[in-house]
């Protein structure tokens, strides 16, 4: 199985619409994903067509411990399923201050869950508390989307040494894997400057560590007007515009996201 948080602290970069999609894709190819939506404003989970109501269990439930993850969990389509996040998430910050073990919760009900996935993608908050923490915790790949303007790798040294010191304190299997540009505009100089800037800055010393096997997908993921609308339908793009460039975009992820599994990523295989 492999797990991935899809995270930046920065919103409006397409982590959500990421996180979804290439759900979405990799379970139209075959494999069993489940995404967990760990943001409080529950985009995700209305992305995927899923509102949770007053009093009806969601991951809250789970970290508060109410629930465990198969009653929570919801199938949305074949080989896709979701635990579905509330605003109540936004509560959870604050009760779980106390708690001890409090970042490693999730991590703890994913290994008491009898259910086999062969893909675990977390959509995190556009934040660094324990919400996010508990995604690090739980998983062993981070994929950072990231919008190609001048200001892509403003703060990235501190999502970094977050991701480190959960490495090191934490989830010593933790790395960052793979770096995805969203919202590209291919015809533009400044998308190909920034590109190019960080892709030379995972090649460089100041990404050694938990950074030191990261790759920049070669696929863009373009500007496309069918991506904004399709949540606004409770869809993956591949229900609402499957012949779109959004759609061919998330789909060539997907390809390159099996494909690193088995070439590129062979620890993972053996561990599947």
């Amino acid at each position: 199985m492999r797990s991935i948080a899809v995270m930046n602290q920065k919103g409006g970069v397409g982590k959500t619409t990421s996180t979804v999609n290439l759900a979405a894709a990799l379970a139209a190819a075959g494999k069993k994903v489940c995404v967990i939506d760990l943001d409080p404003q529950a985009h995700a989970s209305l992305h995927l067509g899923v509102s949770v109501r007053d009093g009806q269990p969601s991951v809250y439930d789970v970290l508060t411990g109410e629930a465990m993850f198969p009653e929570v969990r919801q199938q949305i389509d074949t080989n896709l399923w979701l635990l579905p996040a509330h605003l109540d998430l936004a509560a959870a910050e604050v009760e779980l201050a106390s708690e001890v073990g409090r970042e490693v919760i999730l991590r703890d009900k994913l290994a008491q869950d009898d259910q086999q996935f062969d893909y675990i993608i977390a959509d995190c908050p556009p934040s660094l508390g324990v919400l996010t923490i508990n995604a690090l915790t739980m998983v062993r790949e981070v994929f950072l989307p990231l919008q190609p303007h001048f200001l892509a790798l403003h703060g990235l040294s501190k999502l970094l040494k977050t991701i480190e010191i959960v490495s090191k304190r934490l989830n010593k299997n933790l790395r960052l894997s793979g770096v995805l540009f969203c919202m590209y505009d291919s015809g533009t100089r400044l998308a190909a400057e920034v590109s190019s800037d960080v892709t030379a800055f995972f090649q460089g010393d100041q990404a050694l560590g938990i950074a030191a096997n990261a790759k920049a997908f070669e696929t863009r993921i373009r500007r496309n007007i069918r991506l904004a609308e399709a949540p606004s339908f409770g869809q993956s793009i591949f229900q609402y515009a499957p012949q779109s460039p959004g759609a061919d975009d998330y789909r060539n992820l997907a390809a390159e996201v099996l494909k690193m599994a088995v070439a590129e990523m062979p620890q993972l295989r053996r561990a599947a």
